[in-house]
C-alpha cells in the first residue's frame, strides 16, 4: 500500500521591514544621539520628572510589598585603614605652615629649654638668644615674661616677649616689648617701651574647693581675687563659711600688653563691681568716687542699695596673713621675759607687700632701733600707725598715701627672730588693739549731692553682673 502524502502547508514569506522604514529608524536613532549630545540638562530634568511621576504610582503600590522587617539581614564589617603617618607628614610638609604658641618664661630657663617648650626647633635661634646683646634680655630678670612665637616648619619666624616696665615709675602705665624677627636668614632684636591699655573684664566662677581655686579656672589674675576676698571679708568667713556651689561674678578693669591681660602683680587691674551668693545668700558691692563731697574726691565700695563695704581703717595691714602674735602679754622672744605686745604680728614671706590701713601722711620713712626699717603715718584724729621690721621702704616723709597703699614690704630689720611685720595702733599716743579700732571706725558715707549718680553707677553695675555669659568664663566688655 503506497502512503499517501499530504500537501505541505503554503510557506509563509518572511515579513521583514521595508527598507525606507529601516532607514527612518536609524535616523531617528542619530538624532535622538545628537539630541542628547546637545541637551543634557533638559533630557535629564524631563527623566526625573517621569520618575517623580513613578515614584508616585509606586507609593500607592508599597503597601502590598512584604513587610522590610520580616527580610533577612546581613551585617557587612570591612576594615578601614588610614594612610600611614610618614605619608601624612609628607603631605604636611609640603605646604608651608605658619603655628602661634604663648608660654611664660620660667626660673632656671635657657634658650634652648624655652624655645622647645615653644615647639620652636632652630639651633640658629637658641644660638641668637644666648649671644646677642638686646635678643638675651628675654632670659634676664624676673621670671613670667608673656612670650608669643610665631614659627614656619618649626623655625622661628617671630618673637614677641612682654614684661614689666624698666622704669619703676612706669611700672602701672608701661610695660616693654623685646621683639625678634628672621628677615631673610638673619636674626634681629629690639626692645621698647609701650603703654599699657585699660580694658573691662567680666568673669565669674562657682566654687568647688577653694575660692582661689575657682578663681584660677576662670583665670582671674590674683589681686583681683584678693580684692573680692577683702571686700567681702567682713560677711563671710572665707575660711569657714564657704561652700561648694557658691558663685562670684566680678567686673574689673584689667590691664593689657597688646590686648594679652598683664600678668605681673603692679598691673593686675582694679575690682569695679561684684557679686558673691554664699550659701543661697546675695552679696553685692560697687565701686563709686564721691567727687562732690568736700575736699579731695574718695572712692570707696559700697552694697548696690548704698551702704559702705569700707571703713576708715582697713582690719589688716597685709591680705591673707596669719597673726603670730596679738595685742596682750607675751614672752618676748629676744628679751626671753614676759611683757605687753603693744601691736599685732604678721607672719608672711619677705618681699610681701604691706599697705596702709587709712589714709594719711608719713611722718617718719626710715631706720629706727628695734624696729629695723619703719614707716608711720599720721592720721586725723590725733590717730597714727606704724609698720616695722620692713625690708623696703615705698614711701618718703612728707608724702600722702591713700587707704590700701603699698608702703613697704614683709622683712626681719631691726630686733626680729625672722620675716613678719610689726603693727601697731596709736591713739593720742597710746597703743591701743588695732582690730578693735577697725571694728568701730566709721563707715564712709555718700553725699547727698552724689546720691543720684551713685543710683545711676549701681544700676549700671546690677545689669552688667546679671547678664554674665555663664560661671568660670571671663569675656571682654
Amino acid at each position: 500500500m503506497v502512503p499517501t502524502q499530504r500537501p505541505l502547508p503554503p510557506r509563509q514569506p518572511l515579513d521583514f521591514p521595508p527598507l525606507n522604514s529601516v532607514l527612518a529608524a536609524q535616523r531617528l536613532i542619530e538624532r535622538t544621539d545628537q539630541l542628547l549630545r546637545r541637551h543634557p540638562r533638559r533630557l535629564t530634568a524631563a527623566v526625573m520628572v517621569m520618575l517623580m511621576g513613578s515614584a508616585v504610582t509606586a507609593f500607592g503600590v508599597a503597601p502590598r510589598a512584604p513587610d522590610a522587617a520580616d527580610l533577612p539581614r546581613r551585617v557587612i564589617t570591612e576594615s578601614v585603614m588610614p594612610e600611614g603617618m610618614d605619608s601624612q607628614l609628607d603631605a604636611l610638609q609640603t605646604h608651608a605652615l605658619d603655628l602661634y604658641r604663648s608660654e611664660l618664661t620660667r626660673s632656671g630657663d635657657t634658650a634652648d629649654t624655652l624655645l622647645r617648650r615653644l615647639g620652636v626647633d632652630d639651633p640658629q635661634a637658641a644660638t641668637f638668644l644666648r649671644t646677642d646683646p638686646v635678643g638675651r634680655r628675654l632670659l634676664d630678670g624676673r621670671a613670667g615674661k608673656m612670650v608669643r612665637v610665631q614659627t614656619t616648619q618649626g623655625r622661628l619666624a617671630s618673637l614677641v616677649a612682654r614684661s614689666p616696665a624698666a622704669a619703676s615709675d612706669q611700672l602701672d602705665s608701661h610695660f616693654t616689648r623685646l621683639t625678634v624677627l628672621r628677615v631673610g636668614q638673619q636674626l634681629s632684636a629690639r626692645t621698647e617701651q609701650a603703654p599699657l591699655a585699660a580694658e573691662v573684664r567680666l568673669g565669674s566662677g562657682t566654687v568647688q574647693t577653694s575660692l582661689f581655686a575657682a578663681a584660677d579656672d576662670s583665670r582671674l589674675p590674683d589681686a583681683v581675687t584678693t580684692q573680692l576676698a577683702e571686700l567681702f571679708g567682713t560677711d563671710i568667713d572665707f575660711r569657714r563659711d564657704l561652700k561648694r556651689g557658691d558663685t562670684f561674678t566680678v567686673l574689673y578693669e584689667a590691664l593689657t600688653a597688646d590686648g594679652e591681660p598683664v600678668l605681673w602683680q603692679q598691673a593686675s587691674g582694679h575690682l569695679l563691681a561684684a557679686q558673691f551668693i554664699n550659701n543661697g545668700k546675695t552679696h553685692d558691692a560697687v565701686w563709686f568716687e564721691d567727687t562732690a563731697s568736700a575736699g579731695r574726691p574718695r572712692g570707696a565700695y559700697f552694697s548696690l542699695d548704698g551702704r559702705s563695704k569700707n571703713r576708715m581703717f582697713l582690719a589688716s595691714p597685709m591680705a591673707f596673713s596669719r597673726v603670730t602674735s596679738g595685742f596682750a602679754m607675751r614672752m618676748h622672744p629676744i628679751l626671753g621675759k614676759r611683757i605687753a605686745h603693744l601691736g599685732i604680728d604678721y607672719g608672711a614671706p619677705a618681699g610681701t607687700p604691706v599697705r596702709a590701713v587709712g589714709e594719711g601722711s608719713v611722718a617718719f620713712a626710715g631706720w629706727q632701733s628695734g624696729y629695723g626699717n619703719l614707716v608711720i603715718l599720721r592720721h586725723g584724729g590725733e590717730r597714727e600707725t606704724r609698720y616695722a621690721h620692713l625690708s623696703r621702704l615705698n614711701v618718703k616723709q612728707g608724702q600722702r598715701v591713700e587707704q590700701g597703699q603699698t608702703i613697704g614690704a614683709v622683712g626681719s630689720t631691726g630686733w626680729a627672730t625672722g620675716p613678719h611685720l610689726h603693727f601697731e595702733f596709736l591713739s593720742r599716743g597710746q597703743q591701743v588693739d588695732p582690730v578693735r579700732i577697725a571694728r568701730e571706725s566709721q563707715p564712709m558715707t555718700i553725699s547727698a549731692a552724689a546720691r543720684q549718680r551713685f543710683t545711676e553707677t549701681a544700676s549700671a553695675a546690677r545689669i552688667q553682673l546679671a547678664t554674665t555669659p555663664s560661671r568660670g568664663r571671663v569675656g571682654f566688655e
